[in-house]
């Protein structure tokens, strides 16, 4: 009789739990991505390639080389924005797979990061099936915020849906300072590698602090200045461009291709403003001699070719220092002695701040 009895009492609870989570789902506002009322921020090609999250173009897939398209499918600098009263927030979505590296965080390769009003609130991560599912409180009082959501660093990414209150309003976000996006060029350290968290990319500080849109053109040990790369950067209508890809290529290849890359720049562009930033310091150049050298030979390369730029009358490119990006005294901002950890691109942001107000003529920063 006590065995019928507790059966019984299952069966009924689960039934009440079964009941409530239809009352849920049916209260519920489902939006199916992508949706007009939701704007994708930072994949520029996304309108025409959609609802497909990489970062650069189906149509221009075999001027690159293999590697560089792969890491397009990473949606680094990719947003998801609006605004909505809603006091809750799921997120449902699946990347290709389950992986991670030795050196980034789950979080800051696979996984979500949720900013409300432009403040930090939570993240999500795959489980071991890839999936994710972020179940998110938005606040306590029922009133209008803008939403960011950032997408994966190193991962690629599909949305399902977006789940909000039932009687939920969405509205396009509040508009940036500038209508048109910062962007940026480079390697992994570019591509966000190896940030703790998607939203913690350089790029990804320094707009938040300047109200700025970016694209993320950072191709992990493939940013080698080569002209289809530049070309594709040529189409896009920036506010600036940051040209950050002394990492990869040797150094003949980095002095080779800097005047091709820029002069296919120039061609469409001539007045953009164009930042080349120099090294910054890896850990390694106080004991390695010879990558100390190579480091300076690049940094002597990226600064006498803006000089030499500016002298033939190219008022808009200017020479970025990279030790005031990360310096010999700022090394525990690096991951492995090579990639930014995110107290490694919270320097860079602030290295590069003053320079981009400077060149978007944005004024100089407030004082604290």
């Amino acid at each position: 009789m006590k065995s019928k009895r507790c059966a019984f009492l299952i069966f009924l609870a689960v039934l009440i739990v079964s009941r409530n989570a239809l009352a849920e789902s049916t209260n519920a506002l489902h939006v199916t991505f992508p949706d007009e009322r939701l704007t994708v921020s930072g994949l520029y090609w996304f309108g025409e390639d959609k609802p497909v999250l990489r970062r650069l173009p189906a149509r221009l897939k075999d001027t690159f080389r293999p590697p560089v398209w792969g890491l397009a499918q990473s949606p680094s600098g990719g947003r998801i924005r609006f605004r909505t009263d809603s006091l809750s927030l799921v997120v449902v979505a699946q990347n290709p797979d389950a992986s991670t590296m030795h050196h980034m965080t789950s979080v800051g390769q696979n996984g979500l990061d949720l900013y409300v009003d432009g403040h930090y609130i939570a993240s999500a991560w795959p489980n071991k099936e890839a999936k994710i599912r972020a179940d998110w409180r938005l606040g306590g009082e029922k009133k209008i915020r803008d939403v960011t959501i950032y997408l994966p660093l190193y991962k690629g990414i599909t949305i399902s849906e977006i789940i909000l209150a039932t009687d939920a309003k969405i509205e396009s976000p509040s508009p940036f300072v500038l209508p048109k996006p910062v962007v940026y060029y480079g390697s992994s350290i570019t591509q966000g590698g190896c940030a703790e968290n998607p939203g913690l990319s350089y790029q990804s500080i320094v707009s938040r602090r300047l109200n700025l849109d970016h694209v993320n053109l950072g191709f992990s040990g493939n940013g080698m200045g080569e002209p289809a790369i530049a070309q594709a950067l040529a189409e896009i209508d920036a506010a600036a461009y940051v040209l950050d890809y002394w990492a990869n290529p040797s150094v003949e290849v980095y002095r080779d291709t800097l005047p091709i890359f820029v002069d296919i720049l120039r061609a469409k562009h001539s007045k953009t403003p164009i930042l080349l930033t120099g090294p910054f310091y890896f850990s390694k150049e106080r004991v390695d001699s010879a990558l100390a050298a190579k480091q300076d030979e690049k940094r002597k390369i990226a600064r006498d070719f803006v000089e030499a730029r500016r002298k033939a009358g190219d008022e808009n490119i200017s020479f970025v220092d990279g030790s005031e990006m990360l310096s010999s005294e700022q090394v525990e901002g690096l991951v492995d002695g090579v990639h930014g950890n995110s107290l490694g691109f919270y320097f860079c942001a602030n290295g590069l701040e003053p320079h981009l107000r400077k060149a978007l003529g944005l004024g100089p920063a407030l004082k604290k």
